[in-house]
């Protein structure tokens, strides 16, 4: 920012974890942005986390805030259910938008906004990606593109783990469709970094369960019901050919760590990523070695950055645009149609 340039003025929607944690840090690192606003779940949440970060005002609701002549920009951190309300009538307030993962609870949703995006091509709509390969994303890319990979033939996408097995943590907003949608688990953080990696998705063939089918929702205290499942496996074709296969579950104790990650098996070599953005290769008939990102190409967590260079620069967004969370979305869908109709779903039908 010059000497001369006024900062760019950002409400916050929802201040939860992530907002706390990422983005409220990270815009006040760019030297760029003036926090202005924020509206919260109550006031006095929103006036608890002004407060803590030094913001000076809160707005009794979002439509006050999108109303506010002041804000350039907002950044929604609420949960799935009012992504695409908020980044609708933001967009028409002529407020620039990041939005949190995920873009929304279904297809339909995602695509509604990005219309609104491309009703509105003068302001930057982005949204948080998932943020575990930033280190290696561009490396994986060039192995599939020089062909040292070669042919795809299966990837193995494993998350496991034991997170659901206490039965006295209350609900949580993951285990709730009115709130999710129809996102499971950690499944849509992969099925991003699958599609940044090998592109579309062509059918996918889902069976998921509900292992744990109630909890006690903290803000009511009753015990409420279950739907979304805490063990999904999926098989998946990719339009470039090749095939994935997906196990999620958060009620497995005692899982092996070292096995979560993404293996990529190719006619000519043999790649493992695992949690932590790490990554060893072996090119056929040889041993996997530790294999480090290409030079110049290691990412970090830069959200906040990168949405402000979007605004002020007009720097591409990358991570993650619009359409490519369409694509996610529609994946997410055409999973939940899988499992709940019994059948192969190709995602032409979403």
């Amino acid at each position: 920012m010059t000497s001369n340039e006024a900062p760019l003025r950002i409400g916050l929607i929802g201040a939860g974890g992530n907002m706390k944690l990422r983005h409220i840090p990270g815009f006040q690192e760019t030297g760029e942005v003036e926090l202005v606003s924020v509206c919260n779940r109550s006031e006095a949440s929103g006036r608890a986390i002004a407060d803590e970060y030094g913001i000076p005002r809160v707005e009794p609701d979002a439509a006050t805030l999108l109303a506010a002549g002041d804000i350039d920009a907002v950044c929604v951190g609420t949960w799935p259910y009012k992504h695409r309300d908020l980044t609708i009538a933001a967009l028409e307030a002529g407020k620039h938008v990041l939005c949190e993962a995920r873009m929304a609870m279904n297809a339909t949703e995602a695509r509604e906004m990005l219309a609104a995006s491309e009703a509105h091509p003068d302001l930057v709509a982005q949204l948080v990606p998932a943020p575990f390969d930033f280190k290696s994303w561009r490396t994986v890319r060039r192995l599939l593109e020089d062909g040292s990979i070669g042919d795809v033939r299966d990837v193995h996408v494993t998350v496991l783990g034991g997170a659901s097995l206490n039965l006295d943590a209350p609900l949580h907003w993951r285990d709730r469709t009115d709130l999710s949608g129809m996102n499971v688990m950690a499944y849509g953080i992969y099925t991003e970094i699958v599609g940044r990696w090998f592109g579309p998705t062509g059918s996918v063939l889902a069976h998921g369960e509900t292992f744990i089918r109630e909890r006690t929702n903290a803000e009511t205290g009753e015990r409420t019901a279950i739907e979304v499942p805490d063990s999904l496996g999926v098989f998946a074709e990719l339009e470039r050919g090749g095939r994935v296969t997906y196990r999620v579950s958060t009620v497995l104790h005692a899982a092996p760590p070292e096995a979560n990650g993404i293996s990529v098996y190719g006619s000519a070599g043999t790649l493992h990523w695992r949690l932590g953005d790490t990554m060893t290769f072996a090119p056929l008939g040889e041993d996997p070695a530790p294999l480090d990102p290409d030079p110049g190409t290691a990412g970090e967590w830069r959200v906040e950055q990168d949405f402000v260079d979007s605004i002020r620069r007009d720097a591409p967004v990358t991570l993650t645009s619009f359409p490519d969370g369409v694509e996610y979305m529609r994946v997410i869908e055409a999973t939940h149609r899988s499992r709940t109709e019994g059948r192969a779903v190709d995602l032409s039908e979403v």
